[in-house]
């Protein structure tokens, strides 16, 4: 499924921790590839830094309310590409920070999980795409790196996990979505109907969802046409990062 350099273990029950900012971001960024990758057999597990309080267009929902919609759409857009795990960490939307506290939320959620792979929002700005550099996607990048390295494998720092009993764990690779000069690509042409359904599960942020299949579609295929495949074909495209 990716372009054929050989990354990470090959074994079948390869864990993947997926980390955004916002419920909906990994459905935009990755969901394709995380249908793909749970087809091979690897365990995918989702973590959101927010509950996406600021998102919507209805101002008679209260934001308390909005963050529980958007917990439960984010859950069952999971299920649509075979995520049943999901870290909810409840940071403010719209005011993430790089802060020593969420380096350390991320930091534990790596050691719970103990994945050998990494998915995360570039936090380099595309100045070719505006929307995919929100300031929360920016932040959330930036600490989840820095929760990669060097805090979840570091026993030294936030000993406070360690009286958790969580182990320092090394995670292999890094993969980053959204930014620029992606190296890396998975084929995601037999997932994208997967990906749409994903997607169409937020329905508390689409004032047009008629449109998003094409769009969707229509992105694929030229992120496809971008790394060689042939017409028809969809892609989402990384930056991947050796970790260790």
């Amino acid at each position: 499924m990716t372009n054929g350099r050989e990354l990470g273990p090959s074994v079948v029950d390869m864990k993947i921790l997926c980390i955004a900012a916002h419920p909906d971001d990994l459905d935009f960024g990755c969901a394709g590839s995380v249908a793909a990758w749970v087809s091979e057999g690897h365990e995918v597990v989702y973590c959101l830094v927010t509950d996406g309080q600021a998102g919507g267009f209805d101002a008679t929902i209260s934001r308390d309310e909005m963050a529980e919609i958007r917990r439960r759409e984010q859950t069952e857009a999971a299920k649509r590409v075979g995520v049943t795990e999901l870290h909810f960490l409840g940071f403010p939307d719209g005011a993430v920070e790089a802060t020593l506290e969420l380096r350390k939320a991320l930091a534990r959620v790596i050691r719970i999980v103990r994945p050998e792979r990494v998915v995360t929002q570039s936090p380099e700005r595309n100045y070719d795409r505006i929307y995919g550099s929100h300031p929360d996607h920016l932040a959330t990048g930036e600490a989840a790196m820095n929760a990669v390295y060097p805090d979840s494998r570091n026993e030294f720092a936030f000993p406070e996990l360690m009286d958790e009993g969580l182990e320092p764990h090394t995670v292999p690779e890094l993969w980053l979505i959204g930014g620029p000069d992606p190296n890396e690509h998975v084929d995601t042409t037999d997932w994208i109907e997967a990906k749409i359904e994903a997607l169409l599960c937020h329905e508390s942020q689409m004032q047009r969802p008629d449109e998003m299949p094409k769009m969707i579609r229509e992105w694929g295929q030229g992120m496809a046409a971008a790394v060689g495949l042939p017409d028809g074909h969809t892609a989402e495209r990384f930056r991947t990062i050796a970790a260790v």
